[in-house]
């Protein structure tokens, strides 16, 4: 499977709704019940870029989008500023190729060059592959939480990972760049 990866834009709404609705409807990563419509996608993928949050495309050779991968606030408190939850979603023929691990790589490399210090996934589903995915990536689980959501017919527990980005702790950050200029100070 050949492809690239790209920033992601406008255009790729319609690709990025289609991935998203297969993981909301056969899957566990979202606990979404139903699907947004391309509309809804358009907001928030705005409203993750109009904030400077990476948010990458994986395509293929044919122009055929395979994947994405974004980067955005854990919370919206301000103090949590140096921290982002990452997201990735597959389309079904892309599952299992190494597209996940490229993706969370290049992820994880641009946050850290944003000025991010910690990066955390909160796995819906506790999902064994995604948890294996941010394993071999360097994250650390830090909890399960047990009977989170309810979907399929059955309870789900969500598995939190973290990983350090950059200087993690050891230094105090500057708020006066990026992302410390994230949410008003």
């Amino acid at each position: 499977m050949s492809f690239h990866l790209r920033n992601a834009v406008a255009a790729d709404i319609p690709a990025i709704t289609t991935i998203y609705r297969d993981s909301v409807l056969n899957g566990t990563a979202s606990y979404e019940i139903t699907p947004p419509d391309e509309q809804e996608m358009a907001s928030r993928f705005r409203a993750i870029e109009d904030k400077g949050y990476p948010y990458i495309v994986a395509e293929a050779q044919d122009g055929n989008i395979l994947g994405y991968a974004y980067a955005s606030a854990f919370r919206t408190r301000p103090a949590y500023r140096w921290m982002v939850e990452d997201s990735i979603y597959l389309a079904p023929e892309a599952r299992g190729k190494g597209l996940g691990k490229l993706l969370l790589a290049t992820l994880v490399e641009t946050c850290q060059t944003l000025g991010f210090r910690q990066m955390i996934a909160v796995i819906g589903g506790a999902h064994p592959a995604s948890i294996a995915l941010h394993r071999a990536a360097g994250f650390g689980e830090t909890g399960l939480l047990k009977g989170t959501g309810y979907k399929h017919g059955r309870w789900l527990d969500t598995m939190l990972m973290q990983k350090t980005l950059g200087e993690g702790t050891d230094t105090d950050p500057d708020p006066s760049v990026y992302p410390g200029t994230l949410f008003g100070g």
